[in-house]
């Protein structure tokens, strides 16, 4: 925790933000991957974040991801009898990803992260500034 708890609000909504990215990240990776059980498919993670109070000021709230939960959407079952994958019907399994859901999910994730990297550094210059005023 530092003397000026802006750092600490952005520097936690940084860190949510990056967890945020993360999940995006293994959800559009994990898209287009199948299985031939149902039980083993990827699950789609999303992070739930909390307000956490920053410093000893009660009106100060910052942003941390409590977990990460797995999706409890059902598989989409294809019929694919001549994939490797597929069970002893020929089905294969695969995750309920919407790869257009998660793209905007990756902009707003990376625009927010974008906002508070400018916040941390704006408070930055300006203690600076006021460093070097006594100079």
């Amino acid at each position: 925790m530092s003397n000026l708890p802006i750092f600490d609000v952005a520097g936690s909504a940084m860190n949510a933000q990056s967890v945020r990215l993360s999940t995006v990240a293994s959800n559009m990776a994990n898209a287009d991957s199948v299985s031939g059980d149902p039980n083993t498919v990827y699950r789609a993670k999303q992070p739930i974040f909390t307000t956490e109070q920053v410093g000893n000021n009660p009106a100060l709230q910052g942003v941390r991801a409590t977990q990460v939960l797995d999706s409890q959407a059902q598989p989409i079952k294809r019929y694919e009898p001549g994939h490797p994958l597929a069970d002893g019907n020929g089905y294969v399994y695969a995750p309920d990803i919407d790869p257009v859901a998660q793209m905007v999910d990756l902009i707003s994730a990376s625009r927010s992260y974008q906002a508070n990297v400018e916040v941390f550094n704006s408070a930055k210059e300006t203690a600076l500034a006021t460093l070097n005023m006594g100079r």
